[in-house]
């Protein structure tokens, strides 16, 4: 079907744009036209459920596009977390659809297109949390596309009897959809960033290594996630404790005429002891020999995605999001060896990694080195690793934000970088987590990173090299620091080359890579901005 763009008469005017379904009206605010609700696929209900997407019904005339369409099924977040973590909810079916930000509604503009994947450890969250809201980036010039896609049972049950990954293939059918439409948008489909955060940024790294979404963009941002898969008896444990509660066999069929409120007390219900710091059964990318047909970091490691420019990163404390809000932190502190011990089991490792981490720490509590155990595990080596797999002609750049959030105990947590990189500091949902008085120089800083990534693939600072530079995203100005996890990465190295020891996680890299020593940097405090006394060693560069 032909793509034309029906032509606004000035910028007092709603515009339209006609996609490969049908035209849709948006809004003109401040100057940015935006488009809220846009279905890139049919609703995942009725015979379709837990099917992988197929495209949505066309329609005649104008179809409205002002408001957020439906978001996917969900449980809400406890009251511990939702003090911290806007997650509105828009009923309905309709619930695969995405939304665009654009400066210049028309095919001539071809202006850079960043595609944003919500976090919300799979089972959460949607493209209508305010914090999101792509104004700042259309302002800049990039046209900013934002996605719903399946979640939880939904999206990423593993059943006998349906294809697994549907919330993954949701993703891959956003993209298809921005690839074929955009255009008509402002946007250039051959100029595409794909960015996530956290369970977005694990989907940004099986989409990265996924020969089916090869094409579909040239850069990517990973923003405390990186590639992994999840075992799938881990899943399927989930699936089957579900089922034994509705007393239903573990089938997608089954699940299917389950009453959807029911299905969600129930997932909520089996899910509720889990977390990336304690662990347990949770929903993810599984591999299913199609869409994932291996690990997605043994892919990348092995040479995957060659031409993709890459931008990763974390915060500072990624752990207190985890361990903050419901009081952990004070029970792991009092636990002591315990704590140590359930972290060395979580890790796979040996006394000799808590014991360099008491040593490159000595004034931190348990529960302080147990969160920064788990993150260097899950999330620091492995990005760590992915960045050096890089090959020379594409570069990869590396950042760690650091400014600790105005909320007591939160520190420089996970997901507190979001208002920053949006620059949506002043939205009051970004409050929720960041509190009063997030500093606008910061956001600034980090959002023309972003900005400058997706225009360039450079987003400013010196790339990724043996020296190990990362950008600080801090108290002060931005600057860059070499090596500043080199210390604790060097135990997880030396911790890999014991008999039996994995690598950085029981799915990641392959145990035949050769292994370069890490380049330990003596410590400089005086080097170092106003970061908590957690950041490790390393050196400032001017």
């Amino acid at each position: 079907m032909a793509v034309d763009a029906v032509d606004s008469v000035s910028r007092t005017d709603d515009p339209v744009v006609t996609t490969p379904y049908g035209a849709v009206r948006g809004r003109y605010e401040d100057g940015i036209a935006v488009f809220r609700g846009i279905p890139y696929a049919a609703p995942p209900f009725g015979a379709r459920r837990f099917r992988p997407p197929v495209p949505p019904e066309p329609w005649d005339g104008v179809r409205d596009a002002g408001e957020f369409g439906p978001t996917p099924p969900k449980p809400p977040y406890s009251e511990a977390f939702a003090r911290l973590l806007a997650d509105p909810v828009v009923p309905g079916d309709d619930c695969l659809n995405l939304n665009v930000w654009t400066p210049e509604p028309g095919p001539g503009a071809r202006l850079p297109v960043m595609v944003w994947i919500h976090g919300g450890a799979l089972t959460r969250g949607s493209s209508a949390v305010p914090v999101y809201d792509g104004h700042a980036f259309a302002r800049d010039g990039v046209v900013l596309v934002s996605i719903n896609y399946r979640l939880g049972v939904e999206g990423y049950g593993l059943f006998p009897d349906a294809p697994p990954n549907a919330g993954l293939r949701d993703q891959l059918a956003a993209l298809e959809w921005v690839r074929e439409s955009i255009a008509r948008f402002g946007g250039d489909p051959d100029r595409v960033t794909v960015f996530g955060e956290s369970a977005g940024a694990i989907s940004v790294g099986a989409l990265l290594a996924s020969p089916r979404a090869q094409g579909l963009f040239r850069r990517a941002v990973l923003q405390s996630g990186p590639p992994e898969a999840s075992e799938r008896d881990k899943v399927r444990r989930l699936v089957r404790r579900m089922a034994t509660r509705l007393k239903v066999p573990a089938t997608a069929r089954a699940f299917a005429a389950v009453d959807r409120a029911l299905l969600l007390r129930t997932q909520a219900d089996v899910a509720r002891l889990s977390s990336p710091v304690l662990g347990g059964p949770a929903f993810g990318i599984v591999v299913d020999g199609d869409l994932v047909p291996r690990d997605p970091m043994e892919a990348l490691l092995a040479g995957g995605a060659p031409d993709v420019e890459l931008l990763l990163g974390w915060t500072s404390e990624e752990y207190r999001l985890w361990l903050a809000p419901g009081g952990l932190l004070e029970r792991v502190d009092r636990l002591g060896p315990v704590a140590l011990a359930g972290a060395m089991a979580r890790c796979r490792c040996g006394h000799e990694v808590p014991r360099g981490y008491r040593a490159i720490h000595p004034g931190s509590g348990t529960a302080d080195l147990v969160g920064q155990m788990v993150t260097d595990h899950l999330l620091r080596v492995p990005l760590h690793r992915l960045a050096d797999a890089r090959p020379p002609r594409t570069p990869a750049y590396v950042y760690e934000f650091a400014w600790p959030s105005n909320v007591p105990g939160l520190g420089a947590c996970h997901a507190l970088e979001l208002g920053f990189v949006f620059d949506t500091v002043e939205v009051p949902q970004a409050a929720q987590l960041a509190g009063p008085g997030a500093p606008q120089e910061l956001a600034d800083a980090m959002h023309a990173a972003w900005v400058r990534f997706a225009v360039e693939g450079d987003p400013g600072w010196q790339a990724w090299d043996a020296s190990h530079p990362v950008r600080i995203f801090g108290t002060g100005e931005p600057h860059t620091v070499l090596g500043p996890r080199d210390r604790e990465l060097a135990l997880w190295d030396a911790e890999s080359g014991r008999p039996g020891a994995p690598l950085s996680s029981p799915q990641s890299a392959p145990s035949s890579r050769p292994r370069r020593p890490r380049r330990v940097m003596a410590v400089r405090p005086s080097s170092w901005p106003p970061l908590p006394p957690r950041a490790g060693g390393g050196r400032s560069l001017p």
